[in-house]
């Protein structure tokens, strides 16, 4: 199998759309338990489009500097137009690997924190990009992963047919030869890499049917369900009456005024020796 990362979702105009929303659900959980205190130099591996960059710049301060590296054309042609709103604090995008970040020789071992969020899961090596975080920060360096454990959804009242639509959701990570499970992972991770693991937490991601922002949180779930609908049914984990009414389902309890999803975002920090 090769060693290149297959992203389950692409990079089309309603996936770059949702990747925006999905910034503006989470990036104030990150950015509280990152807890930058300004000055800091910061690498982001899978910056997507630049968003949370930005924001970890902005926290930064104009001391501090925040390097984005992306693979994906699309998206940091994306990152780059909006470099502006960082509001002069300092940031750069460059096009590269995770697995083999492009940094300078002198790049190497001089950042005080390196950071991915929703990378990992779709690596088919994970650990090599978190030894390429331990190997870019300097001794007592930070390193922060945030990723998903999909196993801990839980929507309720549950959707009729909507178990089994995620369940096929979790195997299509395993047919491209991803992992869904990394989350609850990410300490082992690090100490793997050669870092020391020294904290683990939850961002609680969820929302119920009163709150403002649940048509938001509705609404990226059901179009990550639909982004991958290619995946799932041409490697036959699920049948496609099956997906549409589970699809159907999905909508119909959105509207239900008991609604309510729990879902958690798994964070781990661990330090260079």
């Amino acid at each position: 199998m090769s060693s290149l990362s297959s992203y389950l979702h692409g990079t089309s105009p309603s996936e770059q759309n949702r990747l925006a929303l999905l910034n503006r659900l989470v990036n104030r959980g990150s950015l509280a338990e990152l807890d930058l205190k300004g000055g800091e130099s910061v690498l982001e591996l899978g910056s997507g489009l630049g968003h949370f960059a930005r924001e970890m710049a902005r926290q930064a301060g104009r001391s501090g500097w925040v390097l984005g590296i992306e693979r994906s054309a699309r998206q940091l042609h994306r990152a780059r137009q909006g470099r502006a709103s960082a509001h002069g604090a300092r940031v750069d995008f460059r096009r590269g690997d995770a697995l083999a970040p492009p940094l300078r020789p002198r790049e190497w071992g001089s950042f005080d924190v390196a950071h991915a969020r929703f990378l990992l899961e779709h690596l088919r090596e994970p650990l090599q990009a978190v030894r390429q975080m331990v190997r870019s920060v300097r001794p007592g360096g930070r390193i922060v992963l945030e990723d998903d454990d999909h196993d801990v959804l839980r929507l309720h009242p549950a959707p009729a047919g909507f178990a089994s639509l995620w369940r096929a959701y979790m195997r299509s990570f395993r047919v491209l030869g991803n992992d869904p499970d990394i989350g609850r992972k990410l300490p082992a991770l690090l100490h793997q890499a050669g870092a020391e693991p020294i904290r683990n937490s939850w961002i609680f991601f969820g929302s119920c049917a009163g709150h403002r922002d649940f048509p938001l949180f509705l609404q990226n779930l059901t179009e990550v369900l639909a982004s991958a609908r290619k995946t799932l049914l041409a490697h036959d984990l699920i049948t496609t009456p099956s997906f549409h009414a589970a699809m159907r389902s999905l909508r119909g309890w959105g509207k239900r005024p008991d609604a309510a999803i729990f879902y958690s975002i798994a964070w781990a920090e661990g330090r260079r020796p």
